[in-house]
């Protein structure tokens, strides 16, 4: 009883997820091929269970909840989890043989995920890896590209993702230019007399908001920026440089942190963009089947790399 149970709240939440990837519950019911009625029992006992609603529903749009969001937000790695598992477990004999094609950023690319593969690849003798760096987001499916790593929240709900690491942005500069400053720098509001090297999209190239707590107000503060780019790189080698302060993750600049190259003008500050990624992502085109040499590089990727 206890394993049926089981199954069934397993396949509730795969409706509940298919629900949410399509839009409608029509559109989950035709894929799943199951009648729209059944669908609708599925939800309702799910938010039964659950003593919330999971859906704002109305005669133009389906919209989550905000309680719907927390749940799915915690539940869909987990399903992912399952996935993995279920095809380890029932595919046991597979070899990690074939091309292997991942994309990634530049920045993260050269990195973080560059460094680590001469392991992955001893590891894996037969296995051949294409590695596609780019700042452009690769559609998977079209450029049959079998793994993704993203920085963010996803923008093709049909794709599936596992969180990789967590992240965090920070003021950062060369000594030499703190050292060089006719002021020194007391508040984050002193920046907006300073110059910036800043990523290239609307967000981080106007203001970056500044608080010293969870519970504590967001500050904006206006940017100027002297250089903008769309790689990382670049703006850490510019801010190694000395031509201004940048605002970074700590994937990028973290061993420079450590050795005295950069320095972290507020560390006692948290400080964010609009729709600043928080994370990075392993993302893969479907769970209907993950191939052994995917589910290889999603085990050793999750081991190595350590926010």
């Amino acid at each position: 009883m206890i394993a049926e149970q089981t199954r069934m709240n397993t396949a509730d939440l795969d409706t509940l997820m298919t629900i949410i990837r399509l839009g409608s519950f029509a559109a989950a019911a035709r894929e799943l091929r199951v009648d729209p009625s059944s669908v609708s029992r599925t939800v309702a006992a799910l938010e039964a269970e659950l003593g919330t609603r999971l859906f704002q529903r109305s005669t133009r749009r389906l919209a989550m909840t905000e309680a719907g969001s927390l749940f799915v937000d915690r539940i869909g790695p987990l399903l992912e989890e399952i996935e993995l598992v279920r095809h380890a477990a029932t595919d046991t004999a597979a070899e990690t043989r074939g091309t292997l094609r991942v994309t990634a950023s530049n920045a993260f690319g050269m990195k973080r995920l560059v460094p680590l593969l001469p392991e992955f690849c001893a590891a894996h003798p037969e296995l051949h890896v294409e590695l596609v760096l780019t700042d452009a987001i690769v559609d998977l499916v079209a450029d049959r590209v079998d793994i993704a790593i993203r920085l963010g929240a996803l923008r093709d709900s049909g794709l599936i993702a596992l969180p990789l690491l967590k992240m965090r942005y920070r003021v950062v500069a060369s000594p030499a230019w703190v050292a060089a400053l006719a002021e020194p720098l007391r508040a984050p509001r002193d920046l907006e007399r300073c110059d910036c090297v800043t990523f290239s999209t609307p967000g981080f190239r106007d203001r970056w908001f500044f608080r010293t707590g969870a519970a504590a107000a967001k500050t904006p503060v206006a940017v100027r920026p002297r250089l903008t780019s769309t790689n990382g790189l670049v703006l850490r080698e510019c801010a190694l440089a000395g031509l201004g302060a940048s605002l970074l993750p700590d994937w990028l600049i973290g061993d420079d942190l450590a050795e005295g190259r950069l320095v972290d003008l507020y560390p006692k500050h948290e400080v964010a963009v609009v729709d600043a990624p928080t994370g990075a992502w392993l993302v893969y085109p479907s769970r209907s089947y993950v191939p052994a040499k995917v589910r290889a590089f999603i085990e050793f990727m999750r081991k190595a790399v350590h926010a």
